[in-house]
C-alpha cells in the first residue's frame, strides 16, 4: 500500500521539507533566503510585496530582472539583495555605476541568471521567469540543492523529466506556484497517491469563451489582453485567451504529480473561485477554494509547511459570489489545448517545440504581425515538421528550442490558413 502523498512521494518533489529545513528555519527564527527570477514581473513584484510584510521571516538575496532597470533599483534599495542580474550588460555597467559602493554586485545575461539563481546560498529560489529562459538557471539552483518554487511553467513544459531526475539526485525540492497546481498540492497533501482517480485543472476560459470561430478570427491585441479576473504579464494573457496556458499547465501537471494524460482534466470556471480539483476513487472530489490573487500561492510555497496569516486580504465571500459555472473545454474553438495534451502525448522533445512555437507565435501576435489564430497554426505546423527524441541533457533541449524557434518565425500561417 503506498504511503499518504507528500512532498516527498510524489512527482519529483524529493526534499523532507517539513522536518530538515522549512521546520528549522521556523523553530530557529532565522529569516529564510528567498532569491527571486523575474523580481519586476508580476509573480516577483506579488512575492516582494508579501516578503516586505514579513521581514521577519524572509530575506531576499537575490534579484533578476531583464529590462526594468529603474523598478529593480527601487527593489534593490528596498530589499538590500546581495546579488543582482540584468539582461543587457549595457544595463548592468550602468546600474552598477548608480548603486552606492556598499550595494549588491550587479551580474547580466544568461550567467547573471544562473549566479542569482544558484550563488546565492538560497534557501529556497522562486523561478519567476517566462518562456524557456528559465530552464538553465533553475536546473542550476536544483543541482545546488535549493529549494525552488516554480511559477516558470515552461522550465517543467521543456525539461520536466530532466528536472526529476536532478531534483532526485540532489534532494531539491520543488512546490508549484502555479495557482492550478498549488491547489492539487494541496488537495494531494496526506492522501494516499493510490485513491487518486483524476486530477482536474480549471481554466477561467479567458475573455473569448463565449466567441463564435469566426470572431476569434478577428481578435485584437488590446481585446486578448483584458483578461476579466487575472492581472498578468502579456505572454501569459495571451496564453489564457488561447487557452495554451492551460494546455502548457497539462504538461506541468504530468511531472508534478506522476498522473498520465487521461487522468488529467480540464474545465473551464469563469469565476477562478475553485482553483482546482482532484478526484478520488470512492467519488468523493476535493476542490481548493479562494479569491483569484497570487499572492496565496506564494505565500504558501514561500513559507511552506507552515502557513503565514494573510488576513489583509479579502476573504472569500461565497455569498457575495452567489454562484459558481463548469463548462467543458471547446478543443476545436480552442485547439492550442488539444496540440498541448498532443505534445505530452508524443512525449521526447515534442512539449519543448510546442512550447517555443507557442511563445514565438505569441510574440508575433502583440507585435502585430499575424492574426490571433495563426497562433495555433504555427505551433501545428511546428509539431508537424517535428520528429521527438528522448532526451538526457540540457543541450538536446536547447538545440530543439531553437529550431522550433527558428521554425516558427519563418512559417506564414495566415497564407498557409488561407491555402496559398
Amino acid at each position: 500500500m503506498d504511503a499518504p502523498w507528500s512532498p516527498s512521494s510524489a512527482g519529483f518533489l524529493t526534499g523532507c521539507v517539513g522536518a530538515n529545513k522549512c521546520g528549522l528555519i521556523v523553530a530557529s527564527g532565522n529569516p529564510r533566503r528567498v532569491s527571486i527570477l523575474g523580481s519586476t514581473g508580476s509573480i516577483g513584484t506579488t512575492a516582494l510585496e508579501l516578503i516586505g510584510r514579513f521581514e521577519d521571516r524572509f530575506r531576499v538575496v537575490g534579484l533578476a530582472a531583464g529590462r526594468r532597470v529603474e523598478t529593480l533599483k527601487q527593489q534593490i534599495e528596498r530589499f538590500r539583495p546581495e546579488v543582482v542580474s540584468v539582461a543587457d550588460p549595457q544595463d548592468a555597467a550602468e546600474l552598477a555605476r548608480a548603486l552606492p559602493g556598499d550595494g549588491p554586485r550587479v551580474e547580466h545575461g544568461p550567467t547573471g541568471l544562473i549566479e542569482v539563481a544558484a550563488g546565492t546560498r538560497a534557501d529556497i529560489l522562486l523561478s519567476a521567469l517566462v518562456g524557456a529562459v528559465g530552464l538553465e538557471p533553475t536546473l542550476a539552483a536544483v543541482d545546488a540543492g535549493i529549494d525552488i518554487g516554480l511559477a516558470n511553467k515552461e522550465v517543467m513544459v521543456i525539461g520536466g523529466e530532466l528536472v526529476c531526475r536532478r531534483s532526485h539526485a540532489s534532494g531539491s525540492t520543488v512546490l508549484p506556484v502555479d495557482s492550478e497546481h498549488n491547489a492539487i498540492f494541496q488537495a494531494l497533501e496526506g492522501r494516499r497517491r493510490e485513491h487518486v482517480r483524476r486530477i482536474i485543472l480549471t481554466a477561467s476560459g479567458g475573455p473569448f469563451r463565449e466567441h463564435t470561430a469566426e470572431q476569434l478570427q478577428r481578435v485584437s491585441r488590446e481585446e486578448a489582453l483584458r483578461h476579466p479576473t487575472w492581472d498578468m504579464g502579456d505572454k501569459i494573457t495571451i496564453d489564457s485567451a488561447s487557452l495554451m496556458n492551460k494546455g502548457l499547465e497539462v504538461i506541468e501537471a504530468r511531472w508534478f504529480f506522476e498522473q498520465e494524460p487521461a487522468d488529467i482534466g480540464v474545465v473551464v470556471h469563469p469565476q477562478s473561485i475553485v482553483h482546482s480539483m482532484v478526484e478520488y476513487r470512492d467519488g468523493s472530489v476535493i476542490a481548493v477554494m479562494a479569491i483569484p490573487d497570487m499572492t496565496i500561492p506564494i505565500g504558501h510555497v514561500l513559507a511552506y509547511p507552515d502557513l503565514l496569516d494573510l488576513g489583509y486580504l479579502p476573504r472569500l465571500d461565497l455569498p457575495a459570489a452567489s454562484r459558481l459555472d463548469f463548462f467543458e473545454p471547446d478543443r476545436e474553438r480552442f485547439p492550442c489545448l488539444r496540440l498541448a495534451f498532443e505534445a505530452l502525448e508524443a512525449g521526447g522533445t515534442m512539449p519543448a517545440v510546442a512550447n517555443a512555437a507557442n511563445e514565438i507565435a505569441v510574440a508575433r501576435f502583440l507585435a502585430g504581425e499575424i492574426a490571433f489564430m495563426d497562433i495555433p497554426r504555427i505551433i501545428k505546423a511546428a509539431m508537424q515538421a517535428h520528429e521527438p527524441v528522448g532526451y538526457e541533457d540540457v543541450e538536446t533541449l536547447l538545440t530543439t528550442d531553437t529550431w522550433a524557434r527558428e521554425h516558427a518565425s519563418a512559417y506564414n500561417a495566415s497564407r498557409a490558413a488561407a491555402g496559398a
